[in-house]
């Protein structure tokens, strides 16, 4: 199959909105998921030249013994925050399409695009875990999983107006517009980013038809290889192209015997309790939450390790391999790792795709 990337890799930063960021153990270094972690990581990306900075929308967490994802910032209004403290970077915040009203979020997107002057982005989450929206009287059990996509269109199709059109008059099955205004409209030509992600079928595709990224997952490099070349393939039936982007740890040390040495050491802090819980909320079925949670580690992601000169390596193959057009890095140490990824990675990257 051919490659149909875009000529120039993506590199942005999925930012530690909640504690304990993506390694589930108790001897990371300390990440509380508050504000000033946040902005630093944002204005270190900033500094470095990456490309974005994503932050998710999170409601309850994990619990074990960290509390993993038990504290978080609310994503559009810490962005806002970080979009007045940057430059440069693309400013991508979430929301959730069960949750939050559409002409609230095109507004509030704006709003953002506005303060960022024109980088604002708008990460969509169609999906969730019931006992986040359980806790405040959000989750409707006679919503089936394909149902959720058809609100998920109609609300992303109502911000899509409320962005270009002078009014708008909807009446769908779940939103009920009555010359609805929205202005001004986002600085951002056409619109600001939109950016998904879906892993079922009817997840998958809605992520290719409404938006400009999707991002992809996968246990295995084949399977997100295999997950990128369907997206761009179902892209091409419909008429329009898709980015695709994956998720990637990068744990560095001055040696690739060091950098492994802190793997070591960060598994054995391995918070099993949380592990189970977020692979339940998941849906995997209690006979076999044991036997997956032991298999998924602490890790949850793709994860590179090594010098930075391994590390650019390998980064390097992941992008290449699986037919990638971006990478949304997360790190033990935000700065630290941020400070070496711009200094000893992203020029080689950057080269290789020049």
């Amino acid at each position: 199959m051919p490659d149909t990337r875009s000529s120039k890799t993506d590199f942005g930063v999925f930012l530690p909105v909640a504690n304990g960021g993506w390694i589930i153990s108790d001897t990371t270094p300390k990440l509380d998921g508050l504000w000033k972690q946040n902005l630093a990581a944002a204005v270190t990306a900033d500094e470095v030249g990456m490309d974005f900075v994503m932050s998710m929308g999170k409601w309850r967490g994990f619990g074990g013994e960290t509390n993993h994802w038990g504290s978080s910032m609310e994503s559009v209004t810490m962005m806002a925050g970080i979009a007045q403290a940057t430059k440069r970077v693309k400013i991508w915040a979430t929301a959730h399409t069960l949750l939050h009203n559409p002409v609230v979020i095109a507004k509030m997107i704006t709003t953002l695009d506005h303060i960022s002057g024109g980088r604002a982005g708008l990460n969509i989450v169609a999906g969730a875990y019931k006992d986040e929206f359980d806790q405040m009287g959000a989750w409707d059990d006679s919503l089936s999983h394909d149902d959720r996509y058809v609100l998920a269109e109609e609300w992303t199709s109502i911000i899509k107006r409320l962005w270009s059109e002078p009014s708008v008059t909807h009446e769908g099955r779940f939103f009920h517009l009555k010359d609805c205004v929205s202005d001004p409209k986002p600085l951002s030509r056409p619109r600001p980013d939109m950016i998904c992600a879906g892993m079922s079928d009817r997840g998958f595709r809605f992520s290719v038809r409404e938006s400009d990224a999707c991002f992809i997952g996968g246990r295995s490099m084949d399977e997100l290889r295999d997950a990128s070349r369907r997206a761009k393939t179902v892209a091409a039936e419909m008429g329009t192209t898709i980015k695709t982007y994956a998720m990637c740890t990068l744990i560095h040390a001055d040696t690739d015997a060091k950098a492994e040495a802190l793997v070591d050491h960060y598994r054995e802090g391995t918070d099993m309790g949380a592990i189970i819980n977020m692979l339940r909320s998941w849906g995997v079925p209690p006979e076999r939450l044991s036997a997956v949670a032991e298999t998924q580690g602490p890790f949850m992601t793709q994860t590179m390790v090594g010098s930075p000169a391994t590390c650019a390596e390998k980064v390097e193959h992941f992008t290449q391999y699986c037919e990638l057009d971006g990478l949304m890095m997360i790190f033990p140490d935000y700065v630290e790792g941020l400070k070496m990824f711009g200094a000893e990675i992203l020029p080689r990257l950057n080269t290789v795709a020049a």
